[in-house]
């Protein structure tokens, strides 16, 4: 049953392409606008109040365009050439609210679009494209106090180099020098890297907005790059965390605490992840039980009482998917939780499949249940 979930969780992430909202017979409104996701001055990709987005490419001299969306890449968009040699097309339906990776297949060949900025998935640098989502004030940038996201490189004996890590620390930790605070460490998914949570994510949006609101006591934050994307379709069987939990507890863990003003005990240490982040996290969270006392699986899987009955009990275990994940899955694990007398907490993100909408929210949804006094 092991081998079978971390299957699930990793045919989830390599297989979700782009989804399309269910409409019948829909007009297209033409009130597109430049994605927020675009370079600087350029107007194409756009976005419409429907969801709908319209590409526009300069390749004259190409004999085929095709805009792959989603992770992976699957399924895509035909565009059609005019007289000046510009390929310009549609999606055929709406898409999900939120963050979508994408590419650009030209005879052939795999390219970015030159008008969108670039974000690591898929195991390289894809374009990026945003569909506004009508909840998005949560991840927005507003007028608040902000904290940092500052890189860091911390040396890794185990792997012989220094690793990178990017640590978030909330409004006010520069300011209050003796205070102390509590850490998730945060991971990515499979062909992501540890900038995913920050670029794609916006969890330093999140969080400083939410701690504005006075809805989450501030807590730092981590996200490093967990050694995920030299796993290749059909060789998860295969895959050991042994290197990972090596670099993330004895490595890692020492290191952010002796840098920064942390509460360096399991009460006010958290783990979770998206998608493979979350398959890791479930199996170094009961491998490492005295490490952690909160866990969270964001479209990651899900843990049973059986798993977890000889370890030290977590304070909190947090499940969630987007509504097009199969939510029985994660609803029916959490009953079974409470059942057992567990701290569980569900969530579903309603209208999105296996992509970033469901965990930022899933995030949002997250951040006040774990270290509240």
């Amino acid at each position: 049953m092991k081998h079978y979930s971390l299957i699930l969780v990793f045919l989830l992430a390599v297989s979700s392409s782009v989804c399309f909202a269910q409409t019948e017979n829909a007009e297209i409104k033409e009130d597109f606008k430049p994605s927020s996701k675009n370079q600087p001055g350029k107007e194409y990709p756009q976005v419409n109040s429907q969801g709908y987005a319209r590409f526009r490419v300069e390749a004259p001299a190409a004999q085929s365009v095709n805009v792959s969306l989603g992770l992976g890449g699957r399924g895509g968009t035909d565009l059609t050439k005019n007289a000046d040699g510009l390929w310009t097309g549609t999606t055929a339906g709406p898409m999900d609210e939120g963050f979508h990776y994408y590419h650009l297949t030209i005879d052939g060949g795999t390219f970015n679009d030159p008008g969108a900025k670039n974000y690591y998935g898929s195991t390289r640098w894809e374009s990026g494209i945003e569909i506004p989502a009508h909840d998005e004030e949560f991840y927005a940038l507003k007028d608040v106090p902000h904290g940092h996201v500052q890189q860091v490189l911390f040396p890794s004996p185990s792997t012989n180099t220094s690793r990178r890590a990017f640590v978030y620390t909330p409004p006010g930790y520069t300011q209050e020098t003796s205070k102390r605070y509590p850490v998730l460490y945060l991971q990515h998914g499979w062909g992501e890297d540890e900038t995913a949570w920050s670029n794609q994510g916006h969890a330093n949006l999140i969080m400083d907005n939410l701690i504005a609101e006075g809805k989450v006591d501030p807590f730092i934050i981590v996200m490093t790059y967990g050694m995920t994307n030299e796993v290749k379709f059909g060789g998860l069987r295969d895959f050991k965390i042994d290197a990972f939990q090596t670099v993330l507890v004895d490595e890692l863990i020492p290191y952010v605490d002796a840098n920064f003003r942390t509460i360096a005990d399991r009460a006010h240490r958290a783990m979770g992840g998206l998608s493979m982040g979350g398959m890791e996290t479930h199996s170094i969270t009961l491998n490492k039980p005295e490490v952690f006392s909160k866990y969270a699986l964001l479209s990651g899987g899900t843990y049973n009482p059986e798993e977890l009955k000889d370890s030290s009990k977590p304070d909190l275990i947090f499940i969630s998917a987007g509504s097009k994940e199969n939510p029985e899955r994660v609803l029916n694990a959490v009953s079974a939780l409470k059942e057992a007398g567990y701290n569980a907490v569900s969530y579903v993100s309603e209208g999105t499949a296996h992509e970033f909408q469901t965990w930022r929210r899933s995030l949002y949804e997250l951040a006040p249940l774990l270290f509240s006094k």
